[in-house]
């Protein structure tokens, strides 16, 4: 069970899993990509007294000892998740706000590039890309054919 590995990990760093702690990263767990506010809401079905400075200082502390990781998907807060499920990039449709995750082998050329030009280590897992996916784009497509016939 995940609670046990969170429990070592914490305990192997000094600190003990607090019934916040876990449920915070329970909270993580399940929402995956998830703001402060969606983990406090989460969290708030357990422990209705938790406010929202508690979930960002366990936040904070959770991803220095290397727990969880976040990424900024846009405008407003980061999205948070667990760290070893974060070995990913997120690509942001504009249009419907669907995160989709790519796996970081894909970026591998742009990185590989950018270390070799400019000396520039970069860190993709913080990294978002915008723009259409490919629903939307198709929805577009057919937006525009539309409008074309019907002139």
């Amino acid at each position: 069970m995940a609670t046990t590995d969170w429990q070592s990990d914490l305990r192997a760093r000094g600190y003990r899993l607090t019934p916040q702690r876990q449920l915070v990263l329970e909270a993580v767990d399940k929402l995956e990509h998830s703001t402060p506010d969606d983990i406090l809401a989460e969290v708030r079905r357990t422990a209705g007294s938790v406010n929202i400075s508690t979930v960002y200082r366990t936040l904070e502390l959770l991803e220095e000892l290397g727990l969880v990781s976040h990424a900024h998907l846009g405008h407003g807060a980061p999205t948070y998740h667990l760290a070893d499920r974060h070995h990913h990039m997120h690509l942001v449709c504009r249009d419907c706000t669907e995160v989709i995750e790519a796996d970081l082998s894909v970026a591998e050329p742009f990185a590989t590039a950018l270390r070799e030009r400019f000396g520039f280590e970069t860190d993709m897992k913080h990294f978002a890309i915008f723009g259409q996916c490919a629903k939307c784009g198709e929805s577009a497509g057919t937006d525009r054919a539309d409008r074309a016939g019907s002139a």
